[in-house]
């Protein structure tokens, strides 16, 4: 089983797309749409706003009238387009959320300090949270059917408010609950860069009992993914993390051209890593 994450900053989903309509194995589609909702947001008037934990992760501050922009871009254009893409390549899609039928809940942080300016701010009315339960039971029809389903944040939280999750952090539980073979985690770079503005600096290999040392030199979305995709790993899945701008991002991901992660780095790149720090 396969589960696939495109991210929403890839412009065209359809290399994506292809190649899940050529596959003969069970997929499910998870999808972000931060693009579409950040031209959202701006057109209305309400444009994004990103903040900052003390300890550098990043995230969407997402107040009440923040959610119903949200649910118009993620389970609303972007998750409808993308069933009616696969459908129309005669895939039998069905888009969800992580709310329906409850299968995927979690907990709200409804008050969160954020670093702004220098300063530590406390922010109120806020729709995120984490997750803590994925009930694949929903999924498990679904494939066993052979449907494709097309998942797509919000959750729910203990109370059942909807709430915002990591994209990547979604689909690796999803991954682990349904004990997915491999986790392909697609956006718009070919993978972790060391130089964020440089594609040429990729990060081939990921050991897992290497990812703390490796989050302390990383800043804004890469900590949030690199942490979903070791969790997944830690789980026993196959986690690579690739270009969805590119033709056939699959088979290339699977080809090497990636950020793979690995229980352990192999010894002759340990030593490779050893010499560079000597030079």
């Amino acid at each position: 089983m396969l589960v696939v994450k495109l991210g929403g900053s890839v412009r065209d989903p359809g290399h994506v797309v292809d190649e899940i309509a050529s596959m003969r194995e069970p997929v499910v589609l998870v999808h972000g749409a931060s693009r579409e909702l950040d031209d959202l947001a701006t057109r209305l008037g309400s444009p994004p706003r990103i903040v900052a934990s003390s300890r550098g992760d990043t995230s969407r501050y997402t107040d009440s009238a923040t959610m119903d922009l949200f649910l118009m871009a993620y389970a609303g254009k972007v998750n409808k387009r993308l069933v009616e893409t696969l459908r129309r390549r005669g895939v039998n899609a069905v888009g969800l959320t992580g709310l329906d039928g409850g299968m995927v809940t979690g907990r709200r942080r409804a008050d969160i300090r954020i670093s702004e300016n220098g300063r530590t701010v406390l922010l109120h009315d806020n729709h995120v949270g984490s997750i803590e339960r994925v009930d694949a039971t929903l999924l498990h029809a679904l494939l066993s059917m052979g449907y494709v389903p097309v998942v797509a944040p919000p959750i729910a939280a203990e109370d059942g408010t909807a709430i915002n999750v990591d994209g990547d952090r979604l689909a690796a539980e999803i991954a682990i609950s349904l004990q997915a073979d491999r986790l392909v985690i697609l956006s718009d770079t070919p993978g972790l860069l060391r130089d964020p503005g440089d594609a040429t600096t990729r990060i081939d290999l990921v050991a897992v009992d290497e990812v703390d040392d490796l989050l302390a030199s990383m800043a804004g979305r890469a900590r949030t993914k690199l942490r979903a995709a070791a969790s997944a790993r830690e789980a026993g899945v196959d986690v690579r993390l690739g270009d969805g701008a590119v033709e056939r991002p699959l088979e290339r991901v699977f080809d090497g051209a990636c950020t793979a992660l690995v229980e352990r780095a192999p010894v002759a790149t340990r030593q490779s890593e050893r010499g560079q720090d000597r030079s």
